[in-house]
């Protein structure tokens, strides 16, 4: 961590130096701006003064080029500024996760779901969760696309083909290029679904299909319109003619104001969105890739012969000229002469019949691509993060040095483990606060990280992906009229049904029937082992209850004793948090409560 935090440091330092040479030069060529345009206004001034009208319009010309050209220098100079400053903050905010501190960052909590089968216990979205740590994505089709892989496993072909992008994304080489990627889409406003909303919204509307005479129209009045306003100006028609044909428009517009105005608040909506698209896509398409994945999503956005930021750019300018109707003296004009607004509708639906459904696949790519950098940019700080091996044979698990990747408060300490075959169970015993719980959830929570092509938090890890399925927070349910112990049933009833589908269950659960006495709990407990050990499936739990351990006598070969132990010295509770085999033989629940005052007699 420390060669990392340095590194990012003097990146972000070696930014802010170029920062501010770049802050300086955009503030030189904006006052640039004001002096050509008071320079052209004197200039003008002067030779209308003397009579020279000719050369008083020419400067006025030549000045208003020379104006757009350095606004639009400057324009760019600024987008380069805002790229730096982007840019060290995210050097600066890997330093923050480096240290966990992850509280500033979106915690995915639209993605919380306390029925699926693990991302609940083993805190992959909300506060300090695994979603914090990996996302980078600032796209709804971003985060969006790295939830789906934190919640669904992939097969292990796509695990595989995941992890060479993500190597090549995460060198060294490809670091400056990978956080400009991840910078882009900060410049601009991102509604979370409003691109979502807006192919839905579009798919199914159509203005002109049954109005083919105003698709016509919009063309020929605004030019009879235009010619007869110049006609009357030169005294050749009647002021009622022009008029006539203005009074069309008017009311052409007010019979369909409320269909102009919903699909204006429609499109506006995705602007922002469209030109963030526009500037990944085009950074994406300037790039050579070699691994098989991003060459493959690369060669997609281009598969109409029109590269896809072209496409994207197009809809936004549609939307940014259709937005002139914002302005109310030209909105007078431009609907009231041109229909100014009905022949952006049509552009808009043109586009729709041309790219409507190529932009949901770009949008689902260019999701893909920003899912990958968030874990590149991952993987990239976290260098000594072992790279997965995945295997088929069914429920291989081996892991060296496996540590959680969430504990930053202290050095998380590491351990070795090793199963294989299904109709496994590891019993896990161990005294309160030993480490049984934060094990399993290590185990899952890396196990997860494997199966959509993260790196682990271990020196080694060897597995065949499988369904991860946890029973560890089941609560009360006030508003379902549930209690905790029913709840915990019918997790565990889930976690049946899920084992009579056949694909392979790798199961984490942690004191199990809690909510009963302990003879139900010990039988319940022993018949789920029992049925379990049946299945497709195989996993840990974590108990209190020693006689969870005899049933390794009477299953052997299939039920395996583990424990986490402490040390009592004085009154003083010692944790070295490692795994060892057998069953746990100390325990400190009575010492805890002398801790906390409450009396305890010894026996004798």
């Amino acid at each position: 961590m420390n060669k990392r935090e340095e590194f990012y440091s003097q990146r972000a330092e070696a930014l802010a130096v170029q920062e501010s040479h770049a802050a300086s030069t955009s503030r030189w060529v904006s006052w640039l701006r004001v002096v050509v345009f008071l320079a052209g206004a004197a200039l003008a001034y002067y030779f209308f003064k003397v009579d020279n009208h000719t050369l008083g319009a020419a400067s006025i010309l030549v000045f208003y080029v020379l104006f757009i050209l350095v606004m639009r220098w400057h324009s760019k100079l600024d987008f380069a500024y805002q790229q730096l400053v982007l840019l060290r903050k995210i050097n600066e905010e890997e330093i923050a996760r480096l240290h966990g501190k992850l509280q500033a960052f979106e915690s995915g909590k639209e993605f919380i779901d306390d029925h699926h089968p693990y991302t609940s216990d083993l805190d992959i979205f909300g506060q300090n969760s695994l979603f914090q740590l990996v996302n980078r994505s600032v796209t709804s089709t971003g985060k969006y696309t790295l939830a789906q892989w934190l919640r669904f496993a992939a097969p292990a072909p796509v695990i595989t083909k995941r992890q060479q992008a993500v190597a090549e994304l995460a060198s060294d080489a490809q670091l400056e290029w990978l956080q400009n990627l991840l910078a882009l889409p900060r410049h601009f406003k991102h509604d979370e679904a409003s691109a979502v909303n807006f192919i839905r919204w579009f798919s199914d509307k159509s203005f002109y299909k049954d109005r083919v005479w105003l698709k016509a129209l919009i063309f020929i009045l605004p030019v009879l319109t235009l010619a007869a306003i110049a006609a009357w100006a030169y005294g050749a028609f009647s002021g009622y003619i022009p008029t006539a044909f203005l009074a069309v428009q008017y009311l052409i517009g007010h019979k369909y104001r409320i269909e102009r105005d919903e699909y204006y608040d429609h499109s506006t909506g995705i602007y922002e969105a469209m030109r963030s698209y526009t500037k990944q896509l085009q950074h994406i398409e300037q790039k050579q890739f070699s691994s098989e994945l991003l060459q493959g999503l690369q060669s997609k956005l281009q598969q109409s012969g029109t590269k896809g930021s072209a496409i994207i750019h197009k809809l936004a300018n549609i939307i940014d000229y259709f937005s002139w109707r914002l302005s109310t003296l030209m909105s007078f004009f431009l609907n009231t002469i041109l229909m100014w607004d009905f022949i952006w509708i049509y552009r808009l639906e043109n586009w729709r019949n041309q790219y409507l459904p190529q932009l949901e696949e770009m949008l689902d790519m260019l999701g893909e691509i920003e899912a990958l950098a968030s874990i590149a940019a991952f993987q990239h700080a976290h260098p000594r993060y072992a790279i997965p091996v995945l295997l088929e044979q069914p429920f291989k698990l081996e892991v060296q040095e496996l540590a959680h990747p969430l504990i930053f408060s202290v050095t998380p300490v590491a351990n070795n483990f090793e199963t294989q075959g299904a109709g496994k169970t590891m019993v896990v015993t161990g005294s309160n606060m030993s480490g049984k719980t934060t094990f399993l959830r290590t185990v899952g929570i890396n196990m997860v990280m494997a199966q959509m092509g993260a790196p682990v938090c271990a020196a080694s890890m060897v597995l065949a992906p499988a369904q991860v399925y946890t029973a560890m927070r089941t609560a009360d349910n006030l508003s379902e009229n549930t209690s905790s112990f029913y709840a915990e049933l019918k997790r565990l009833r889930m976690l049946l049904e899920l084992t009579e589908q056949g694909q392979p269950v790798f199961y984490f659960l942690d004191e199990i029937l809690k909510g009963t006495n302990s003879r139900d709990r010990h039988a319940g407990a022993m018949a789920l082992i029992r049925q379990l050990h049946k299945r497709n499936a195989s996993g840990f739990i974590s108990t209190h209850d020693l006689e969870l351990g005899a049933m390794e006598q009477e299953l052997p070969g299939s039920v395996y004793n583990y424990s986490f132990n402490s040390d009592i010295i004085g009154d003083e509770i010692k944790f070295d948090y490692k795994l060892r085999q057998g069953i746990c033989r100390s325990f400190n629940a009575s010492k805890l409560m002398q801790l906390m005052g409450i009396e305890i007699e010894e026996k004798v």
